[in-house]
């Protein structure tokens, strides 16, 4: 949800990408910011990530009124477009759309959103909105694991360990009685981490091939418009359009609702990264996996076995450990 939220976008992982840009701290000499600044900060952290939680829920909501996984990813890539485009025009940024630029949104636009966010939409039919919240957040490690394998970053223990906690939380998730008695959700959830697989690898791609002059808006409002390129004519041919009908309905209002949290929610943690430091900004991914599970239990009363609470036990350890460590 982008994605990323996205769609889902990743708290720890832009944040880790950004942390030789930005200050993980004041430096020697410099002045704190104040109390009133640092309850913003928390209060904005705490905001973001609950509203960004809640997407695991709208997902379910537009999935089970009948919505097709493609329409619904269609919709929310061309509604982010248009917020995206008028925050851009607002700030008179333009949008680069030469070669290079266009190449690298569309290999965004695949990876971060036509891709991963049609297999969650599946994976949300079928999994429950609090589980779906800890499957998705395991990008941070994956997005390690293969920044290990691209030699783009080093071999530490205490991060190697946070892998291996991620891994142990989706075999936990899939334990046999960890989900509904009338069907086996494993598979699913397999491809709910697939579709975290593919963030991972769409973050790795932007910290190669990221062009000089692609902020962050700039990348998400690129990567969406290629996106919605894209998936009209697979949607058109396969019939899984999704129409907005008026009055607006839960599936129509789930849908906007989805694409507006994703764009607002992303807004404050670049906000953050920026005033407030990447690791601090990273603590939103815990924020949007806790708020997502306290989501699923408040709109759909959704009760968790003792394999699932183990899994987010895990995969909250896992995060901590991979998510860099402030610089002294």
């Amino acid at each position: 949800m982008r994605d990323e939220q996205q769609h889902w976008r990743t708290p720890a992982v832009v944040a880790a990408a950004d942390e030789s840009r930005s200050p993980a701290g004041a430096p020697p000499g410099t002045s704190q910011p104040g109390r009133r600044t640092k309850l913003r900060a928390v209060f904005l952290l705490l905001f973001g990530g609950g509203v960004w939680g809640v997407t695991f829920s709208l997902a379910k909501i537009a999935t089970a009124g009948g919505a097709h996984p493609l329409g619904i990813t269609l919709w929310t890539a061309v509604l982010g477009v248009i917020f995206l485009i008028c925050f851009l025009l607002a700030r008179r940024r333009p949008l680069p759309l030469g070669r290079r630029f266009l190449v690298f949104y569309l290999v965004c636009g695949l990876l971060g959103t036509a891709v991963p966010s049609t297999l969650f939409f599946y994976a949300a039919a079928h999994v429950p909105a609090g589980v779906l919240a800890i499957a998705i957040a395991s990008v941070p490690i994956l997005t390690f694991a293969a920044a290990l394998a691209f030699r783009l970053d080093r071999m530490a223990v205490r991060r190697v360990v946070g892998v291996l906690l991620g891994l142990l939380a989706v075999v936990l998730m899939m334990a046999p009685d960890s989900g509904p008695p009338e069907a086996s959700t494993a598979p699913w959830i397999l491809v709910a981490v697939l579709a975290s697989a593919c963030y991972a690898v769409e973050n790795i791609y932007i910290a190669l091939r990221r062009p000089s002059g692609c902020d962050a808006y700039t990348i998400l409002c690129g990567m969406l418009l290629m996106a919605a390129l894209v998936l009209a004519p697979v949607v058109m041919a396969t019939h899984s359009f999704v129409p907005l009908s008026w009055p607006l309905e839960e599936v129509e209002l789930s849908i906007i609702a989805m694409a507006a949290i994703n764009v607002v929610a992303y807004g404050l943690f670049i906000y953050l990264v920026s005033s407030a430091g990447p690791v601090f900004a990273s603590q939103m991914a815990y924020v949007v996996t806790l708020s997502g599970i306290v989501w699923g239990i408040a709109i759909f009363g959704e009760q968790h076995s003792l394999w699932i609470w183990a899994a987010l036990a895990a995969m909250m350890a896992g995060l901590i450990l991979v998510t860099p460590r402030a610089r002294s």
